[in-house]
C-alpha cells in the first residue's frame, strides 16, 4: 500500500494551510492510500549546523523531533509538504526541517513523488512559485525522486473559512488531490 506523508509546517491551529491538508489526506485515505499527518507545531526542530556528521553516521548529532520525522520522511514513499506562504517563500519551519532531512542524503529512500501544499492571502502563480523553487532545490539532492506538482489555496484569508465559496471550492479541490496522489 502505498504510504503517503503529509508534513504541515504552519504553526497556527486551524490554519488555512493545515485544514486544506487535512481535507487531502481525507482524500488519499478515500483512495484507499496509507496516510500519515505530522505537524510541526508542537515539535522541537532546531537548526541543522553543518557539521556533516550525519553523512557518517546516517543521524544527526542533534537530538530532536526532526529525527524522527526524516526517518518518516525516508520511508514514506509519496510526501506533502504543506506551508502558508510568507513573502513568496516556503516558511521558516519547513525549510528548517527540510535542512535537518540531511541525514537522508547518504540513504536509501523510498519517497518518488514530492508535492507542495500552500496557502496565501493572495493568488496566482507567482505567489508560490519561489517556494516551489525552494523545494524543488531539496528535492534535487535526491535524484531517485521528483517534484510531482503543487497545490494552491491561493486568495483565502482565515475569516473566509465558515463563508467564502473560494474557500469551500479549495476545501472540495484538496480532498480531489489528496485522491490523485
Amino acid at each position: 500500500m502505498k504510504k503517503i506523508l503529509f508534513i504541515s509546517s504552519s504553526l497556527r491551529p486551524k490554519s488555512n494551510s493545515e485544514f486544506l491538508a487535512r481535507e487531502a489526506a481525507k482524500g488519499a485515505e478515500e483512495a484507499g492510500y496509507s496516510v500519515e499527518f505530522v505537524t510541526l507545531r508542537d515539535k522541537t526542530v532546531g537548526f541543522c549546523r553543518g557539521c556533516l556528521a550525519c553523512q557518517k553516521t546516517l543521524s544527526c548529532v542533534i537530538k530532536d523531533d526532526a529525527n524522527e520525522i526524516a526517518e518518516k520522511v525516508r520511508d514514506a514513499d509519496t510526501l506533502v509538504f504543506v506551508t502558508p506562504i510568507y513573502y513568496y517563500e516556503l516558511s521558516g519551519q519547513l525549510k528548517t526541517m527540510l535542512d535537518r532531512c540531511n541525514p537522508l542524503y547518504p540513504q536509501e529512500y523510498r519517497f518518488r513523488d514530492v508535492y507542495l501544499m500552500t496557502t496565501s492571502a493572495e493568488d496566482g502563480e507567482e505567489v508560490y512559485e519561489t517556494a516551489a523553487n525552494g523545494l524543488k532545490g531539496w528535492i534535487a539532492c535526491f535524484p531517485k525522486s521528483r517534484f510531482a506538482g503543487v497545490f494552491s489555496g491561493g486568495g483565502i484569508n482565515m475569516e473566509d473559512i465558515a463563508k467564502d465559496e473560494r474557500f469551500r471550492k479549495a476545501r472540495e479541490d484538496a480532498r480531489q488531490f489528496g485522491k490523485n496522489l
